[in-house]
């Protein structure tokens, strides 16, 4: 098997030598593929029996299900194994407080910022505050790893001790179960980082938690929000919904690790993203252009108006910041030859002053500053916005880029890429563009136009596409019907073989193209993986070795590492 594995990745560099010219968009694909197809493009990848279920369903009208996620009831494994990722359901105030950074727990302390509600919550935190204090008044408070008052073997006697640093995961569990709850925080803390990981494969997921707080707590939402979106991959019902999530947020791309966007972010995917997948295009660009997280991703919150109230007379006073205005033509509507000039910029980032965020460091909301708005009249695109117009001079610009026929084209030409292939029959793109226009930017609309041409169901489209990192992980789990306990590994996997989740710096986002992960070391990576994997060797997941892909298995067993595999 690992022959056939090594040979399967060396193959798949094969893919680099393939042009579009060569792809027959316009051969029908055979009957027998069509629910592969429809499989590997409109989910993370089939799971055993998928195929059979669609079959018994009909194709046709599964992806009609799929169009409409509300229909399909979501899958109760995965809806427990989220509700322990509780910041995935707290605003970004309620993430600062209940998870906050040291400075936060600072401001706590100072009585600027009130504690956690939760008393279990609270007194953890409170014992960091005291943890600090003690470090502190040893002289040893810039240091993480600085000596605890008190040493382990202080705390539950040598045996224990040993058992906690140097026994197996399972003697470790049993050691620490066995301490007196009361005690228990306080001996995490004093175990250190080795040992609490150590200790956290085998945790059930309430300790997990603790250990990730002893750890530090403001790590806790970037794992939740990685950990979320890798489970959804695997275990939801609403696939499409998901690979559309992945789409969009990588459309409208934000860092999660610049400043207070690590507790904005996980509000912006919920509430700004998720919810308008599958609805008019409109509405999700203006969703994204006040969502706390784009203003203060593309510092929108900070551009003042040259003569705007708060602009005069104040030296070394903000000026107008034209990220967003750039972003918004370039990235997010028209595309780079889309038929802006720099002075469509300049002008759309005038009618975006003003549009803010209050308190963006402890999870703030949007909200529209009269006083850092320049209320002059504006040009955007040929069109005049006359003076005085305050907030709604943005939603204008929304209006009039959102209805605009580049942008039908740029995102129709988006989404054919994911979908169809890296460059995409022009005919198709059209198309879709057409309806993108006819409908007033319905996107459920668009995939309909997609996914009832001939070109999607063609031998061209046919696995044309190289999975990204993501997705390669995603479907080798639901290949084997993995049992994820703990998501971080894969996460962390991913990371490895080049996509970070969340942590792409540039606006652009991953790239939809198959080129950006074709390369000799990326490969070798996936082949790696995907021997741990099916040899159970990932913490956290469990895979059932007579469940590993056979070659003769058309859809759900083909070999994690062949070429077919690597292939969607």
């Amino acid at each position: 098997m690992r022959y056939r594995v090594v040979l399967g990745l060396v193959s798949v560099l094969g893919l680099a030598a393939a042009t579009i010219a060569t792809r027959q968009f316009f051969k029908p694909l055979p009957k027998d593929l069509k629910i592969q197809q429809a499989l590997n493009r409109l989910t993370f990848g089939p799971r055993p029996g998928d195929a059979q279920q669609v079959k018994a369903a009909g194709l046709k009208k599964w992806i009609d299900q799929q169009l409409h996620p509300e229909s399909i009831a979501e899958n109760p494994v995965l809806e427990a194994k989220l509700r322990t990722l509780d910041t995935l359901r707290m605003s970004g105030s309620e993430m600062v407080r209940n998870y906050p950074t040291p400075q936060t727990v600072r401001q706590m302390v100072q009585g600027q910022v009130p504690f956690p509600e939760d008393p279990d919550r609270r007194m953890m935190i409170q014992k960091l505050v005291a943890r600090a204090e003690v470090k502190k008044s040893q002289g040893d408070a810039a240091s993480e790893h600085a000596p605890e008052a008190t040493p382990l073997r202080d705390l539950v006697g040598q045996e224990t001790a040993r058992a906690l640093r140097a026994g197996t995961p399972q003697q470790r569990l049993e050691a620490f179960q066995s301490l007196p709850k009361d005690r228990q925080d306080e001996v995490l803390a004093a175990l250190g980082a080795g040992p609490r990981q150590a200790l956290f494969t085998v945790a059930p997921p309430d300790l997990r938690r603790r250990i990730e707080m002893a750890n530090g707590p403001q790590q806790v939402v970037a794992r939740d929000l990685m950990e979320g979106k890798m489970l959804r991959a695997i275990y939801s019902k609403r696939q499409l919904a998901e690979v559309l999530d992945d789409f969009w947020f990588n459309h409208f791309n934000i860092y999660l690790d610049k400043g207070a966007d690590r507790y904005l972010v996980t509000e912006y995917e919920r509430d700004v993203i998720r919810p308008h997948v599958l609805g008019k295009f409109r509405d999700l660009l203006e969703a994204t252009a006040k969502s706390p997280a784009m203003l203060f991703y593309l510092d929108n919150w900070q551009s003042v108006g040259p003569d705007a109230p708060q602009a005069r007379g104040r030296k070394n006073s903000r000026g107008l910041n034209e990220n967003y205005g750039r972003e918004l033509l370039e990235l997010h509507t028209l595309g780079v030859d889309g038929g802006y000039t720099q002075k469509d910029v300049t002008e759309a980032a005038r009618c975006f002053t003003g549009w803010t965020i209050n308190q963006p460091q402890r999870g703030g909301s949007f909200f529209f500053n009269g006083r850092m708005h320049d209320h002059g009249e504006k040009t955007v695109l040929g069109v005049t916005i006359p003076a005085g117009g305050g907030e709604s001079d943005g939603e204008k610009v929304l209006d009039i880029v959102a209805r605009h026929p580049s942008t039908a084209h740029f995102l129709s030409r988006k989404l054919a890429q994911r979908f169809v292939a890296d460059d995409p029959p022009a005919s198709l793109v059209d198309r879709m563009a057409a309806t993108f226009l006819k409908t007033d930017g319905d996107l459920r609309a668009v995939l309909q136009t997609m996914l009832s041409s001939k070109e999607f169901w063609s031998e061209g489209a046919y696995r044309s596409k190289l999975k990204s990192p993501f997705e390669m992980v995603a479907s080798a789990v639901r290949a084997l019907d993995g049992d994820v306990d703990f998501a971080f590994p894969l996460v962390n996997q991913v990371a490895q073989l080049g996509q970070p989740l969340y942590r792409k710096q540039e606006p652009t986002g991953y790239s939809n193209s198959s080129k950006e992960w074709l390369n000799s070391g990326g490969l070798l990576a996936r082949m790696n993986f995907a021997l741990q994997v099916a040899d159970n060797r990932v913490p956290g997941v469990k895979v059932d070795a007579a469940k590993t892909a056979k070659p003769d298995d058309v859809v759900g067993g083909i070999a994690l590492g062949s070429p077919e595999f690597q292939k969607r």
